[in-house]
């Protein structure tokens, strides 16, 4: 419903229905469930964590030239004062895009989620296998998809 404001100002009130329409939708991007994707335990708290993965990431990744890769940049969210430390992957020519996948990490010990719709891709499963030993402690690059 719309409603001119005593002060001439217009207000939306949307119904508690639409409002949870509206929510559903808006997350439906960012599923957590669905194929490729991954919950794990880390092996410390969640900053950490995620500046592990996000190192590893980076190495494995982006400094190996490893072509799987090339298409997405990686964009750091690791302020712990914003939500949740989170690693997106968008897409190289676009980083203001909306983010193909997301790895973010909550708790001490962490628990790490990746999801998105990239996780549904080939590239998913190496990403999957990379953030379960990298969320564990593991350093290492493993084996390319």
């Amino acid at each position: 419903m719309i409603r001119a404001s005593h002060a001439g100002k217009l207000r939306v009130r949307l119904a508690p229905a639409q409002v949870a329409i509206a929510a559903s939708l808006a997350l439906a991007g960012c599923q957590s469930s669905g194929p490729g994707n991954v919950a794990v335990a880390g092996s410390e708290a969640a900053v950490p964590t995620m500046e592990r993965i996000m190192k590893s990431a980076t190495a494995c990744w982006y400094g190996s030239g490893d072509a799987a890769f090339r298409p997405y940049r990686l964009a750091p969210e690791l302020d712990a004062f914003a939500g949740p430390p989170r690693l997106l992957l968008v897409p190289a020519g676009n980083p203001q895009a909306r983010p193909l996948a997301v790895i973010q990490a909550e708790g001490s010990p962490a628990r790490v989620e990746a999801y998105g719709p990239l996780m549904g891709k080939p590239v998913g499963a190496r990403i999957s296998a990379d953030v379960k030993r990298w969320a564990a402690g593991g350093t290492n690059c493993g084996t390319s998809a």
